[in-house]
């Protein structure tokens, strides 16, 4: 873990409207500056400190773990990243969902990384535009890309994956809750009664990229999923712990597949072929930002695209069985 963000984390859930009967943090990190840096706050929260070996390191691991030590009075279950930062009302917002008793899973919004624009009287709306409950959010350069060709899905709502996979997850500021496919692993909760029959997948080892839209897709077949845009956090990128850029480039492909095949898994010739279209046109995006960056984003671009190219041959080669419905 990465201390101070957790610290910061953890006095961010001080004064929650909504208090927390169990925090449990699964340590997996190498030595004891996060239990140090806890120590005085433990005394104000009812934390529950679980450091983890060398075998048991990893995200998804460190989960199911976190999940095996849950109380027995525990009835919905949040997972929440050390470097996001709980607006006071998070918990309580979040529970709202929970009154309704299809939704087995909910997660919140991120305020600073909010693109979407409030749409105003007589403006010209961007014509690559994703636009939802009068909020527009303009495209990048490589999704209005994408949309000249029909390989973005405009007219399809964020947080739904769309049959060829890459679809986007961001919605606007509206206070509402959307149903989704698929939600954040940082700021998300769930159902207790789900792990009765799903646990996070060891695929996703490590780092664990699109492990979120693994188990929140498995978890819609037992019930709906929400977005809750009034239940609200602040992300605050913390570096370390992040992989080399050429194996976060082999993840975004390899995983991505793997996401989007357990959602989909017979999507069609035609949108199959639009996945490797994609799959490439993103890879040389990246590459592109070889020419454009300075020379240590030059490095990292290069790397990322690398490991992107080197992930989709391989799944030429050999794909990674799914699990079984």
């Amino acid at each position: 873990m990465r201390p101070q963000p957790t610290l910061s984390l953890l006095h961010s859930i001080l004064p929650q409207t909504c208090k927390p009967k169990q925090v449990l943090i699964i340590d997996g990190s190498h030595d004891t500056e996060t239990a140090s840096i806890i120590h005085p706050i433990t005394t104000l929260l009812p934390i529950e400190y679980i450091k983890v070996n060398d075998a048991n390191r990893g995200l998804t691991k460190q989960r199911n773990i976190g999940i095996n030590q849950l109380s027995s009075a525990s009835e919905i279950v949040f997972f929440l990243d050390d470097d996001v930062i709980l607006e006071h009302d998070f918990f309580e917002q979040m529970l709202t969902a929970f009154k309704d008793p299809t939704v087995i899973g909910c997660d919140g919004f991120i305020t600073n990384e909010c693109y979407w624009k409030r749409n105003q009287t007589n403006q010209s709306i961007p014509k690559f535009s994703q636009q939802l409950d009068g909020f527009h959010l303009k495209l990048s350069a490589r999704d209005r890309f994408r949309a000249i060709f029909g390989l973005f899905p405009l007219h399809i709502q964020p947080g739904n994956i769309p049959l060829y996979g890459h679809g986007k997850s961001s919605l606007p500021p509206t206070g509402k809750q959307y149903e989704v496919d698929h939600i954040m692993g940082g700021i998300t909760a769930y159902r207790k009664t789900i792990f009765n029959h799903i646990q996070f997948s060891t695929f996703f080892e490590g780092y664990g990229l699109y492990e979120d839209f693994d188990f929140s897709v498995r978890a819609n077949r037992f019930g709906r999923l929400l977005t809750n845009t009034a239940a609200k956090v602040s992300h605050h990128h913390a570096g370390s712990g992040r992989p080399h850029t050429y194996t976060f480039g082999k993840m975004v492909v390899r995983n991505g597949w793997y996401v989007w095949r357990l959602k989909h898994p017979k999507p069609g010739i035609q949108n199959t072929i639009k996945w490797h279209i994609i799959t490439l046109l993103l890879a040389f995006f990246r590459l592109s930002n070889v020419l454009t960056t300075n020379s240590l984003k030059r490095k990292q671009a290069w790397g990322d695209f690398c490991g992107r190219i080197v992930a989709w041959v391989e799944l030429l080669l050999f794909k990674p069985p799914l699990p079984q419905p």
